[in-house]
Formats: C-alpha cells, structure tokens, sequence
C-alpha cells in the first residue's frame, strides 16, 4: 500500500510521516474532483481535517503538494512494473506480467490513473517532468528484461518496449473508462497474447 492510499484515523495525533500520508490522501479527493487548477489549499485542509498552518507546514504550495502526489503515484506504477518484470525469467510470462501492472495500476485506485495521465496540470513542466520520467523507467524496464535476448541493439530493443508499454498504457485506460465490460484477467490475456505473438516473432540468442 502506497503512502497515499494508508488510512489514516481522522482526530488522532500522527507522526510527521503518517500526517504526510493524511494530506496527500485529502489532495488526491480534491484534486481528482477538482482538477488542479479549480483546487484550492483551503479545500485540501478542509478535507484532511486540519488548518491550513499544518498544511503549509508541509507542502509550501498547491503546486509543491500536487508534485508530491503525482510523484508518489508515478513512483507506484514504476514499481509495479518492475516487480513484474523481476517477478519471473520466462519472457512470456515477463509480457504478461507487465500488461497485467498497468491493469492493476488503474484499476486498483481510479484517482491515481487519472491524476499521472489525466491531469489538466500535464502542461506544466516539472509535473510533466514526473510522468514522463516514470514512463521512461517502466520502458527501461521493459526494454532490458524482455527483448535484449534477442539479439536486438539497443535502439530497435527500445522501440518494442515503447510499443509494449504504449499497448499496456492505452488499453488499460480504455478497459477502465469502457465499464470493465471485458473482466480483468480476460483483458489482461487478450492484450498480453497481442503483445506476445509479436515479440515471440524475435528468435532468442543465448549468449
């Protein structure tokens, strides 16, 4: 469970790091009903439970607390695709894993998908900044764990593991918006399976 989405009793008296967790979860509310630019500092506080000096002694600014938060999320899908990678030595198995992260990603909390890929904050350069560097080291990953065995140089390597990436990214948006009519673990496959017959069409070098 990442800091963001712990739960926190309301009215108790918390750790500096448990108080952190408490805000970030009130901004994540407010920003995803919101939006950036309609949410305010008074909104946030007023959600967590606190006034604004505690607040601010945290987090300077409405920007300085979205960053936090946007970075917390990023930092959650990156860890769950490279936990998917490490998770297994078989490349099949490697796809299906990683498809299966991003699904997890934004099914598992609606506000986090929305606030890493749908913010009205993208335009802004240190925020923009978070998510494509979360999206760089998820297909760092990718390109690494599944196609360097074969035999691919870096360049070409890299664009399969955009294209995978971008496969996993989009569908399971989609998946999300689209009510879920497909269940999970059949998406997962359908996606996973697509992926693979093309990757599986790359002969594997053993060095």
């Amino acid at each position: 469970m990442s800091e963001a989405t712990a739960p926190i009793r309301r009215g108790a008296r918390l750790t500096r790091s448990a108080r952190r967790a408490q805000l970030l979860i009130a901004a994540r509310d407010v920003f995803a009903a919101q939006g950036y630019h309609a949410a305010a500092m008074d909104d946030i506080a007023e959600k967590a439970g606190v006034s604004k000096p505690v607040l601010y002694q945290h987090f300077p600014g409405k920007l300085e607390l979205y960053r936090a938060l946007l970075t917390t999320y990023a930092d959650d899908l990156v860890g769950r695709v490279e936990q998917a990678i490490r998770g297994t030595t078989e490349n099949q198995e490697r796809v299906h894993a990683a498809v299966s992260a991003y699904f997890d990603f934004v099914a598992s909390d609606g506000h986090a998908y929305r606030l890493v890929f749908e913010s009205d904050l993208r335009g802004e350069p240190e925020a923009a900044a978070v998510v494509d560097g979360a999206l760089t080291r998820c297909i760092d990953a990718v390109a690494v764990a599944v196609t360097a065995d074969a035999g691919l140089d870096a360049p070409r390597a890299r664009l399969l593991a955009v294209g995978l990436v971008g496969l996993s990214q989009v569908t399971a948006r989609y998946w999300l918006d689209s009510d879920q009519v497909v269940p999970r673990d059949e998406a997962v496959a359908l996606m996973s399976g697509l992926a693979w017959r093309g990757l599986a069409g790359f002969p594997l070098i053993h060095l």
